[in-house]
């Protein structure tokens, strides 16, 4: 693939694993840089990376330094703890902010783009930009990338249509307050309140799948991550390609909806320069105040933590 770059990836349990095998199969890196604050675990998944090399397109995969991270064209943040069983993303925060402060201190000077996986994700977006000192374009969330994608493969079953031919998005907080907007939701260009048999309390009910989606595997299997894998690396694809793509992603707004400096997903166009512009969606007035509300639960749990 032209123009393949070099990639690293902080943090290797679960979800970094899961995001570096993804990077790989995509063939979007030439070059993928391993880091732990377990030395060995890095150096482990390296190895075993490795081995799969006749499988995936030519990349050399090894452990490393955050501090030679500094000329890769991306940088994947997945260092944290994850959530426990009936454990809320924002109850994380405490414990992952002082982790998000360490690195971000370490790439103050870095010039690609950072992009934050780990919960809660809207938060340590906000608190990654904000200690690095990065501009707010090149610092993203995942956000609710992958709530909207969980949208879009329900909705696909309750259609018996490919997800990829239902078109909705889920906004704000990447966790119990996201909003689905069903009033700009779609499939073949038809919008989705005028499908045959099409109810609200359909809305209802697949709006509380996608929100506990993630708890119903954390309960099964300790964790969710190869969903956000496949996230990750066809994030960094649109973004290290150029392609302008539209996406629901979380990155810290300048005065979100009028209601103060937040970082919350929204549609925002990415392109190597990062997620450079943001869109304000056509909402209801009960969508746009669900919106409010998610935006004020950030606030809060900001505050929480921010002491000035």
């Amino acid at each position: 693939m032209e123009g393949r770059k070099s990639i690293g990836i902080i943090g290797m349990g679960w979800v970094g694993s899961s995001v570096a095998i993804s990077i790989l199969h995509s063939g979007i890196a030439n070059e993928l840089l391993l880091y732990d604050i377990k030395t060995e675990i890095a150096e482990g998944e390296a190895m075993d990376l490795s081995h799969g090399s006749s499988f995936y397109p030519t990349a050399r995969v090894r452990a490393t330094t955050i501090e030679e991270m500094m000329n890769t064209e991306a940088i994947v943040i997945a260092a944290g703890r994850g959530g426990k069983p009936g454990e809320t993303r924002l109850q994380l925060l405490n414990e992952n902010v002082i982790i998000a402060r360490e690195i971000a201190f370490k790439l103050k000077n870095y010039q690609g783009i950072i992009v934050v996986v780990s919960n809660p994700v809207d938060v340590l977006t906000y608190f990654f930009q904000k200690f690095s000192g990065l501009p707010e374009s090149r610092v993203i969330g995942t956000g609710t990338m992958l709530d909207t994608a969980r949208l879009k493969e329900i909705l696909g079953k309750h259609l018996h249509l490919d997800p990829r031919s239902v078109h909705a998005q889920v906004v704000g907080e990447h966790g119990d307050s996201d909003v689905v907007l069903w009033s700009g939701a779609t499939a073949g260009g038809t919008d989705l309140r005028a499908w045959p048999g099409w109810t609200s309390e359909k809305e209802d009910t697949i709006a509380e799948q996608v929100r506990t989606a993630a708890q119903e595997i954390i309960k099964r299997k300790g964790a969710t991550n190869h969903a956000i894998g496949l996230v990750t690396a066809t994030l960094l694809k649109w973004i290290l390609r150029g392609e302008r793509r539209i996406i629901t992603l979380s990155r810290v707004m300048p005065d979100a909806l009028g209601l103060g400096k937040v970082a919350i997903s929204l549609p925002a166009i990415v392109g190597t320069d990062g997620a450079t512009e943001i869109l304000i969606p056509k909402m209801s007035d009960t969508e746009r105040e669900k919106l409010k509300t998610s935006i004020g639960v950030i606030q809060q749990a900001i505050a929480s933590v921010d002491q000035g």
